[in-house]
């Protein structure tokens, strides 16, 4: 079994690569940061195949370009995990920053799109039968369903992500391909620190005073979802540490 994780270099995608090196599911690493990834392939080789691949999801030549180096061993992917993507800034929508707009829409919609469409000729492939499905797992958020204070292209961008996997679901279900969305709430990863450019006293307090989600939490939870029988699929998956009821609803004590 071959798994294919975006924004593998930290937080949900890494811990994801890990727990599947864990299970024996060889891996296709993609990230920007190369360095990463070669001390994460260095790491994870010593329990299954891996290869890594160093391109930006928002352009859709070098997406096309890593996807056609693949090797030949590593053709017939069973597994996309759709996670690169990032929120940026925090502002209300007539204070926005119309780069940090065009960063979320590239990424968290456009990356997804390119990134499906190029591993679809090699998850369609003909091996495949109603007990061998391929899977396509993307990582939304609680934000794509429940808005909050200006959050708003960050949450347009992963409403658009719960519509693409519902309606991904809708155009792949007869060809043996299984789409699923994990929806998470509140992990404590870099997520803060991109959001707010690096300030890292920001970033922090939003972790602060509560036990909030872990990448492993939702590796574990993904894991299980491509672990279930051929005919099982978790469609749709909302993940909240228990200190949280709704977006903006955290029991900070």
């Amino acid at each position: 079994m071959i798994a294919f994780i975006t924004g593998a270099t930290s937080g949900i995608g890494l811990a994801t690569a890990k727990i599947f090196a864990e299970n024996n599911i060889d891996l296709i690493l993609c990230g920007r940061r190369t360095e990463r990834l070669q001390e994460l392939q260095k790491e994870l080789s010593k329990k299954v195949k891996v290869v890594v691949l160093s391109f930006d999801v928002s352009k859709r030549e070098e997406v096309q370009k890593a996807v056609d180096s693949l090797p030949k061993d590593f053709q017939n992917i069973d597994i996309l995990i759709n996670n690169a993507g990032n929120a940026h800034g925090l502002s209300s929508i007539q204070e926005g920053n119309l780069d940090d707009w065009d960063m979320m829409i590239d990424l968290n919609v456009k990356g997804l799109l390119y990134v499906t469409k190029a591993l679809l000729p090699k998850l369609l492939n003909k091996t495949r039968s109603e007990t061998n499905k391929g899977q396509i797992i993307n990582i939304g958020s609680i934000a794509g369903i429940d808005s909050y204070p200006n959050g708003n292209v960050y949450c347009a961008t992963k409403s658009a992500v719960a519509m693409l996997s519902e309606t991904m679901r809708i155009d792949l279900f007869k060809e043996n391909i299984k789409v699923s969305e994990v929806k998470p709430g509140l992990v404590e990863t870099e997520f803060s620190k991109v959001r707010f450019k690096k300030d890292e006293e920001r970033a922090e307090k939003v972790y602060q005073n509560y036990t909030p989600l872990t990448a492993q939490d939702i590796a574990e939870l993904i894991y299980f979802v491509v672990s279930r029988p051929a005919h099982v699929n978790i469609a749709d998956v909302l993940i909240l540490p228990a200190d949280q009821a709704k977006s903006a609803m955290v029991n900070k004590r």
